[in-house]
């Protein structure tokens, strides 16, 4: 029975390090080339019945600045001082999250969410939030906030099967990532976090509400120069 168990207890040990060396490796390859796939399209692709996924790479250089300004100011303003974990902003979601009784904030930065999309399943998990975390270090220490800002808003879900701001540009407004206007810029960050459900409700009072709140504070919001 006792070598049962350290045979399970090894097992789980050299599956949680191969899943360590597979993210790193994942990271180190990333840092100079484009992402073509994340786990979070690999798995709209394999649950759908007749999936349809647009998603085109651009480098930073060819957004917009408007929509960079406007993903900032939308879900993560302190994007350029943190190093992956914004403590004071996870400490105020939660005491709103306890004043309401529901989540209605979330703490999460871009990074964090990057991790998400690229390794891990949309499911709630101390574990999952774990690996989500050990992620979020790697690429902090392995990436320029440049890169991590690029390959967001190239992997971000922006609507259903959509992925990524340059497919979202075409599908939503018939035009490049490169020359969204402000405004357009404003709708499609507003869509996180809850993208396929504003796509179907474009009139949606919360959708409008964070609309407004991203054009009064992207002005405020600081991104990475390009390098």
């Amino acid at each position: 029975m006792i070598k049962f168990l350290k045979c399970i207890v090894l097992t789980l040990i050299a599956v949680i390090l191969l899943i360590q060396i597979w993210i790193f490796t994942s990271l180190f390859w990333w840092r100079t080339h484009p992402v073509e796939t994340t786990m979070f399209m690999r798995t709209y692709y394999y649950t759908t019945t007749e999936p349809h996924l647009y998603h085109e790479w651009r480098d930073y250089n060819q957004i917009n600045d408007h929509f960079k300004h406007a993903v900032v100011a939308a879900e993560d303003g302190r994007f350029l001082q943190h190093h992956g974990f914004d403590w004071d902003g996870m400490l105020n979601a939660a005491q709103r999250n306890t004043q309401k009784g529901e989540v209605v904030a979330g703490g999460s930065t871009i990074s964090q969410q990057l991790a998400k999309n690229l390794f891990l399943f949309n499911q709630r998990s101390y574990i999952r939030k774990a690996q989500e975390a050990v992620a979020t270090f790697m690429m902090e220490r392995m990436w320029s906030k440049q890169r991590i800002l690029e390959v967001y808003m190239n992997s971000v879900e922006l609507g259903d099967g959509i992925y990524g701001v340059e497919a979202a540009s075409r599908r939503y407004f018939g035009k490049s990532a490169k020359n969204l206007s402000k405004d357009q810029a404003i709708k499609l960050a507003a869509m996180l976090p809850n993208p396929k459900y504003y796509q179907k409700h474009p009139e949606d009072s919360r959708y409008k509400f964070r609309q407004r709140f991203i054009q009064k504070y992207i002005r405020y919001s600081h991104i990475p120069a390009n390098e």
